[in-house]
């Protein structure tokens, strides 16, 4: 092992690389009563463990073939150690240089508001009072109340009114000041017209639905747009006149309101007193 990672070790390298001390048991020489007989030049490795004797013997002619072949074949056994194979990275140096990084922006999606007249007009106590008497004035007067709450929201607004009564009506298509007026033609009701809008609308741009039509609702839901019923629509309505008259007020004022104006006389006294000082 070397550096964390295993290591093959050749194994003609073997014993460059053993931790353990190398013992060689040869077998017992046994002498025998035979008749001399010339040896060849030997080596001899003595050992004292246990108090015995051992010893072999090697030809130094045939160790000299051998470790020529030897070295023919695997090359020679005093070549260095193999090469770590651990290999440092690279160093990689920073940039100084400043990074420009380009950050995409998403521009705005338009947003569309699609407004079931008729379900507003009903659900509306005002415009409902008056449509008992005069369903063309509270027609225009929703109409009316719209324009203010889309030049203050900025979307695209639809009012839809369903003709589907009326005998022979075509689809109609106005302009009323800043919104778009629909009035179905025969057999469509407002809620079809607004489900096939919204399908194709949503494709592109953020859509929102108005109408208290639970049925609609859900469809409009599983279309992708978002619901407004028409009492959440009145309370936006109302919220913007509120901030458009606030703007109107001041305006006139040539100033803004400070927050020093709604503080009791004695407070606001004192305030100008410190301010004066300072």
């Amino acid at each position: 092992c070397a550096h964390g990672s295993g290591l093959v070790v050749p194994w003609n390298h073997v014993y460059d690389y053993m931790h353990i001390e190398r013992k060689l048991r040869p077998k017992k020489s046994v002498s025998t009563p035979t008749a001399p007989v010339a040896a060849p030049q030997t080596s001899t490795y003595d050992s004292t463990e246990k108090g015995g004797h051992y010893s072999y013997s090697a030809s130094t002619v045939l160790d000299k073939e051998l470790a020529a072949i030897f070295n023919r074949t695997y090359g020679s056994q005093k070549s260095d150690k193999p090469k770590d194979v651990y290999r440092p990275m690279p160093e990689v140096r920073k940039s100084t240089a400043p990074q420009h990084v380009h950050v995409k922006t998403e521009e705005p999606v338009p947003e569309y508001l699609l407004v079931d007249g008729y379900n507003i007009i009903f659900s509306w106590p005002e415009l409902n009072e008056l449509s008992k008497t005069n369903l063309e004035g509270a027609r225009r007067k929703l109409m009316d109340i719209l324009c203010n709450y889309q030049g203050f929201k900025q979307m695209t607004l639809i009012l839809v009114f369903d003709a589907y009564k009326v005998e022979g009506a075509i689809e109609k298509v106005e302009q009323y000041h800043n919104i778009h007026v629909v009035y179905t033609k025969e057999a469509e009701t407002a809620d079809r017209y607004i489900e096939k809008t919204v399908k194709e609308l949503v494709k592109k741009y953020h859509v929102t639905v108005a109408t208290s039509d639970a049925t609609e609702q859900i469809i409009i839901w599983g279309s992708g747009a978002l619901r407004m019923s028409a009492k959440e629509l009145q309370a936006e309505v109302d919220i913007a006149g509120k901030e458009i008259n606030h703007i109107l007020s001041e305006k006139e004022t040539g100033r803004r309101n400070q927050l020093i104006d709604a503080l009791p006389p004695e407070v606001a006294e004192y305030i100008n007193s410190l301010r004066i000082k300072s």
